[in-house]
């Protein structure tokens, strides 16, 4: 074989950025004409032309990562999705898992907070604190976040339709640790095309909520140039039942849609591009979802590039959170779920994550309990200290299985955007309903493959037990709600009522005009205006979606 031109200078280039954590292991190879090297993930002998298609780790189309050295230099952000009851309950498991040696918090919100509900809406009886914790003000946002320093720690919040305001809320909560925007590190989600097709928690509709999506674009590019603005997400598409390549096609035609809109709103590419983050399911199809992931970040690349005309790297470089699959967890035989989530968790990261969470083997039953959040992090720092995967920068590159699935997921994938392109874009496709159909149609072939035996789910239709007794839950008190609302109740007879009602009037000014959204939710979201309050105004001015089906 011939060697590549820039073998050497690559490898040159990682020997020289490499933070390997391991200098005590003294691997070597014989490098080209004798010379012994330290190990690193590159063949002894390069074909070029196998380089001139796969390309080196960090350089486009980033097929093999987005950095030169991956999991040598540093591993990847170890995350637990978590939020439940009231925010001083949610506080103490986020501080019980930085202690255990999270990296990254990941903030869960109840549904009333994820619609633009307050507590004490009728909207959001029996609701409050279930899925997630109750956010009702910058208030309950101050204790959330409560001896947990902003400028050091990095949060993603799951928000979509309400995003714009949980994001000021966290924005103002930083201000008041006395942390400039400019050290605000994490990501909100603020999907909200996704919403439409797979999860349902919507509140406006679509056009509406690009501009909203544009306008945080816009602000965060001046003000908290660190943060991620959004995390397109094919992970709730997944966990609706689409199928690995639409997972690819349609989170990837969300993102062209969320470019094409900030263009339209005259951004300069290369202000935003670099902050768009993506979010992607980790299924147990191990070989599977790791060929997803290298198509996925090839196949944007070239979007980035031959689409858009984006000149620099980091604007076509496809970065993304990953998180086990919730679907595939079982109710029956939940120790089970502990080796589904490994092999999961093994997959993303042989895919290259930049983050990671795991699921808890009772989720199926309930929210997690701290032993079982405690195992599923403790799944991430076995793969990462203890595996050796993170030794090579991409240690499947080179298989012959796993480069033909890879060329399979982009090609099948490149070609279900082009059919949306025909339809006239992603949300043309979206309000027409081709892309709830497809996975509509992919879900119940699914579940069809299971019923009739073809596809076995270990414990529920193959090697069944009779179980007797359930594991330890944790439930949600009842009072939890009334304690939320009357907290809510004492808030709004201590603030100042004529600040918060100037502050909504701007808003609602602002929403009906051209004018960004972002300084005039910040307004509001300090004088203490609640959540409810704010997205009552946003709903006055632009209306609510009504799904046709």
């Amino acid at each position: 074989m011939a060697e590549h031109p820039k073998a050497r200078e690559w490898e040159e280039k990682v020997l020289k950025k490499s933070l390997h954590r391991f200098p005590e292991r003294k691997e070597k190879f014989t490098h080209h004409g004798g010379e012994e090297v330290p190990r690193v993930a590159c063949p002894e002998s390069i074909d070029a032309p196998y380089v001139e298609k796969l390309g080196f780790p960090g350089q486009y189309p980033f097929t093999r990562g987005v950095q030169p050295t991956m999991y040598r230099g540093r591993f990847w952000t170890m995350r637990q999705y978590a939020g439940f009851s009231n925010a001083a309950e949610s506080n103490k498991r986020y501080r019980y898992l930085l202690e255990h040696g999270t990296t990254g918090l990941s903030v869960a919100f109840d549904l009333p907070t994820q619609i633009g509900y307050d507590s004490d809406d009728p909207m959001s009886v029996g609701e409050v604190g279930k899925v997630g914790v109750a956010i009702d003000s910058l208030a309950d946002m101050e204790v959330l976040f409560d001896r947990i320093p902003l400028d050091t720690v990095s949060t993603s919040m799951t928000i979509n339709a309400s995003a714009s305001v949980l994001l000021a809320m966290y924005v103002a909560v930083a201000e008041k640790q006395g942390v400039p925007g400019e050290k605000i590190q994490g990501t909100i989600q603020n999907d909200i095309l996704k919403e439409y097709v797979a999860r349902g928690t919507y509140i406006f509709p679509p056009r509406p909520s690009l501009r909203i999506i544009t306008d945080i674009f816009q602000w965060c590019s001046k003000h908290t140039p660190a943060f991620n603005t959004i995390s397109i997400s094919g992970y709730h598409i997944r966990e609706a039942g689409s199928t690995a390549v639409q997972e690819v096609a349609f989170t990837l035609a969300n993102g062209i849609a969320y470019v094409q809109a900030a263009l339209d709103a005259g951004m300069e590419l290369d202000s935003f591009a670099r902050r768009l983050s993506f979010f992607f399911n980790a299924s147990s199809d191990l070989l599977e979802e790791v060929a997803k992931f290298r198509a996925a970040r090839r196949l944007w690349a070239r979007i980035m590039k031959e689409r858009f005309s984006a000149a620099k790297p980091s604007s076509m470089m496809l970065r993304f959170h990953t998180q086990t699959a919730g679907n595939t967890l079982t109710a029956q035989q939940i120790d089970n779920n502990v080796v589904r989530v490994t092999l999961q968790a093994l997959a993303a990261v042989l895919g290259g994550t930049q983050s990671l969470h795991t699921n808890s083997r009772d989720e199926a039953l309930a929210l997690p309990t701290e032993d079982s959040v405690r195992t599923a992090l403790r799944t991430q720092q076995v793969i990462a200290y203890e595996s050796g995967v993170g030794d090579s920068v991409d240690p499947l590159a080179g298989s012959y299985f796993i480069e033909q699935l890879t060329d399979g997921i982009e090609a099948q994938a490149s070609e279900l955007i082009d059919t949306i392109d025909r339809a006239g874009g992603v949300v043309a496709a979206i309000e027409d309903g081709f892309v709830q159909r497809q996975i509509e149609n992919s879900a119940y072939d699914y579940q069809q493959e299971i019923e009739r035996g073809e596809r076995v789910v270990v414990g529920v239709n193959q090697f069944q037990t009779d179980e007797k007794v359930r594991p330890p839950l944790l439930r949600i008190d009842p009072e939890v709600e009334r304690a939320q609302v009357q907290r809510l109740k004492a808030l709004r007879e201590s603030r100042d009522n004529g600040q918060v009602q100037a502050a909504l009037a701007k808003l609602g000014e602002a929403a009906r005009s051209e004018a960004n959204l972002m300084p005039a939710i910040l307004e509001a979201v300090r004088s203490y205006a609640t959540l409810g309050e704010i997205c009552r105004v946003m709903r006055d001015a632009f209306g609510e979606f009504r799904d046709a089906g």
